[in-house]
């Protein structure tokens, strides 16, 4: 088992950082604000997703995936005036012969379409070959998030297929395109900076 240690990973506008107990009010603000935009791409929101309680099990179960080497969640923070706008995971953190990570992530709705994930996925994909020193990183998108698909071919993920049936999505087993990046790829380079904490 490898530890990771958590980073602040810093951009030109964001940082990123850990989910804390007390980011629990905004992060319950912005996943309010943007449950029609988010819904549709995501498992089914439990009915008491949005609660304090749901939210500390969350972070929990983040501070163990740390705690065993299997993964990470950051918040994405924007410089300028602390605004939480979203989240990314690096999770399913494989070692040994295989050495790669799944990535995740989510935008509050009022900051979609800005640029900010692109910045954020970027640093972290550069800290997980860097620093993390992972040989793949997998992603997947359902075929009609053109948001999703386009974000990733953007970072440099190529297309591997189609995986049938792959994620409950929304309450249906969804289809999913499964891409994945190679440490050797060519890739976005994000203007930002890993910083370990």
């Amino acid at each position: 088992m490898t530890k990771i240690v958590l980073p602040v990973i810093e951009t030109q506008r964001m940082y990123l950082r850990a989910p804390a107990r007390g980011d629990f009010q905004a992060w319950a603000r912005v996943r309010d604000c943007s449950r029609a935009f988010l819904e549709p791409w995501e498992p089914v929101w439990a009915e008491d997703d949005l609660t304090r309680r749901a939210y500390i099990a969350r972070i929990d179960r983040f501070q163990l995936l740390v705690r065993e080497g299997l993964g990470l969640a950051l918040f994405l923070v924007e410089r300028s005036n602390e605004q939480l706008l979203g989240g990314i995971t690096l999770t399913n953190i494989r070692r040994g012969a295989t050495q790669s990570g799944t990535l995740g992530y989510w935008m509050g709705v009022d900051f979609a379409g800005r640029g900010f994930m692109a910045e954020a996925a970027g640093a972290t994909i550069d800290f997980a070959f860097d620093l993390l020193k992972l040989h793949r990183i997998e992603a997947a998108s359902m075929p009609e998030n053109d948001r999703s698909v386009r974000l990733l071919k953007r970072l440099g993920f190529v297309p591997e297929g189609l995986a049938r049936n792959y994620i409950q999505v929304n309450g249906r087993w969804r289809d999913h395109l499964l891409f994945s990046l190679l440490e050797n790829d060519p890739r976005q380079t994000p203007s930002g900076r890993a910083r370990l904490t």
